[in-house]
């Protein structure tokens, strides 16, 4: 399948699927005019590539399951423990994340603290989501 049939089964655009590649998350062949051209497993690849992006992980974090992309990712990674490498790229993720979590409160709280009357509009739009 071509580049741009990728793209709309799979919900993305050209130029990711071609990053993607030059990532080396995913492979092409090359018609003879040029073209890439996909195997029937590239569907499920980017699938799972997508699905593991947005599940926080950061592009260089998927290369790291690279050999995992071609089956279907579980729902819930059971732990085992000849998979402890691959763990310790989650566990690193999450840290990530919550260090960036808590950097986001701290500015949120030092905005709210100069500005006071955003966090009353806050406040009372969440107050407003809850009753509906």
């Amino acid at each position: 399948m071509l580049i741009g049939d990728l793209a709309a089964r799979t919900g993305t655009t050209t130029r990711a699927l071609r990053y993607y590649e030059e990532q080396g998350l995913l492979d092409s062949e090359r018609t003879s005019a040029g073209y890439r051209v996909y195997g029937p497993g590239a569907v499920a690849r980017v699938h799972n590539i997508r699905d593991l992006l947005a599940s926080g992980f950061t592009v260089e974090n998927v290369k790291s399951f690279v050999r995992f992309l071609d089956a279907d990712l579980p729902e819930v990674f059971a732990y085992s423990a000849s998979c402890a490498a691959n763990y310790a790229v989650g566990a690193q993720r999450v840290a990530d994340l919550e260090e960036r979590i808590a950097a986001l409160g701290r500015m949120r709280d030092t905005l709210v603290r100069r500005m006071p009357w955003l966090g009353e509009q806050v406040a009372s739009q969440e107050r407003s989501r809850e009753l509906s």
